[in-house]
């Protein structure tokens, strides 16, 4: 299995988890909700599927039948597919957000991880933003002992481009130093009592996310290198 069709999987089984989806839904929820399948097409989703289905991790179903309506109805169209998580899939795709080796903190990977940070729990998601900061630290050193190398060679749009990446790098790093930061804090905090928790289900806090109080956090699925 490719490493792009691994991350595929994972996100199918991630979104088939909330609800019972058709494929159409699927391919809106994986082009609008995680960027990184925004050039992706019916010929990569549909393979996927079928594999999935095959392995016993989703299961088909008409879509009157998903919701109770008796066959007859159906008569004179078309039934779509509904696809749904079967409790192996279930206990496979917890299989895999429990994973948070190197390959979690790649690029790609990395941004629909985050997507489902959620449903993960407090350790993983702290080992996962720990490695992808990690990462970038490399990256970043890298980048500048290059810029430092071959500053004398570069034109003026060059050296632009080459800091460019380089602030990108610099602030997802803070981006993620903030997110450890918060989920170290909540970590050392007390479960909160029945009010306290009705609140945070009311606001969709999940836990680790700090509150930003001016601009926009980097999209963890773009693509920092240059």
């Amino acid at each position: 299995m490719s490493r792009r069709s691994g991350i595929l999987e994972f996100a199918v089984l991630g979104l088939l988890r909330e609800s019972p989806m058709h494929g159409y839904e699927l391919r809106k929820r994986l082009n609008t909700s995680l960027g990184v399948f925004r050039a992706f097409s019916y010929g990569t989703l549909y393979p996927c599927l079928k594999a999935l289905v095959a392995n016993g991790w989703l299961i088909e179903e008409s879509d009157g039948a998903a919701e109770g309506v008796p066959p007859a109805a159906l008569t004179g169209r078309r039934a779509k597919i509904v696809y749904r998580l079967t409790a192996a899939g279930k206990e496979h795709f917890e299989e895999l957000l429990a994973h948070s080796g190197p390959d979690a903190w790649e690029d790609e990977h990395f941004g629909v991880r985050f997507a489902f940070f959620g449903q993960t729990s407090r350790d993983v998601r702290m080992r996962v933003l720990e490695g992808r900061r990690s990462r970038l630290e490399e990256r970043l050193e890298r980048m500048r002992t290059s810029l430092a190398r071959s500053r004398e060679r570069l034109d003026d749009y060059t050296l632009e481009l080459q800091r460019h990446g380089m602030e990108s790098v610099e602030r997802e790093v803070r981006w993620l130093n903030e997110l450890i930061e918060s989920e170290r804090a909540g970590r050392d905090q007390r479960p909160p009592g029945p009010a306290a928790q009705d609140k945070k289900n009311q606001s969709g806090d999940t836990g680790g996310l700090p509150r930003h109080r001016g601009g926009s956090r980097p999209d963890p699925s773009d693509d920092t290198t240059t």
